[in-house]
């Protein structure tokens, strides 16, 4: 089982082999689907509308994942042939694509429901404390986020994360669709792109990402932090399989 970034880790690899004259054995790759809400459209209102939930996760996550596979089983099928060219030419889309699905995967199940238990601080005491030592509140967090996602430029993302080695917090943005993939485990996310607040809040993104913090699921972000990175990316698991 590998996720997507694993894939064009190995892909990337299989080029070097493909430009030496030595084409890898490659099979087939069980496609990524669309994962399911754990809660309905309407369950995040009013901070996010159902009409945009529907949208986004129905139709946008949708076509990422769509345009994923294609761009996948094209370089899988060129990486069997021997076609470094081919494979190459995969190789944005999937990256492009793929951070879609992982982005949107990980910032599904980063949101809860403001009545439910999960959405309230209290439910990640060592976050919180962690927050709290490196930020000095949970205020000053939040007005550091925000300070940091009304910066980005055009579309992208931004992620509290449990930087590799070290532990520490920090806050990184990226553009379009990066994802974080270098060894930090992202703890919450907030997708700032248009189709995730627009048909709401029109150009008001700073009302967006204040009211954003009503629904985010504390519980899961506790749980990423204190985790293991493989635990957090465990739902984008594909299997790939070898030709003999």
């Amino acid at each position: 089982m590998v996720g997507v970034w694993e894939f064009i880790t190995n892909v990337t690899a299989a080029s070097s082999l493909l430009s030496s004259g030595a084409a890898p054995s490659i099979g087939a790759i069980t496609p990524y689907t669309l994962p399911a809400l754990p809660y309905a459209y309407d369950a995040l209102e009013p901070s996010i509308s159902s009409q945009i939930m529907e949208l986004h996760h129905s139709k946008h996550h949708q076509t990422y994942i769509t345009n994923l596979n294609k761009a996948l089983e094209a370089s899988m099928a060129a990486l069997a042939q021997g076609n470094l060219h081919d494979h190459v030419a995969q190789l944005s889309a999937i990256r492009f694509n793929g951070g879609g699905h992982i982005n949107h995967s990980l910032f599904w199940r980063g949101l809860a429901p403001a009545s439910s238990p999960d959405a309230s601080p209290d439910a990640a005491p060592r976050l919180q404390a962690a927050i709290a030592s490196t930020w000095g509140g949970l205020d000053a967090f939040k007005a550091a986020f925000a300070a940091e996602l009304l910066a980005i430029q055009g579309s992208g993302w931004g992620w509290l994360v449990r930087e590799k080695g070290t532990g520490l917090l920090r806050i990184v943005t990226l553009a379009n669709q990066e994802a974080v993939v270098v060894g930090d485990v992202p703890v919450l996310g907030v997708d700032m792109w248009e189709h995730a607040y627009y048909l709401q809040y029109l150009n008001g993104k700073a009302a967006y990402v204040e009211n954003i913090w009503n629904v985010i699921n504390w519980k899961t972000a506790e749980e990423r932090f204190v985790g293991e990175r493989e635990d957090v990316f465990a739902g984008l698991k594909a299997t790939i399989s070898t030709s003999a």
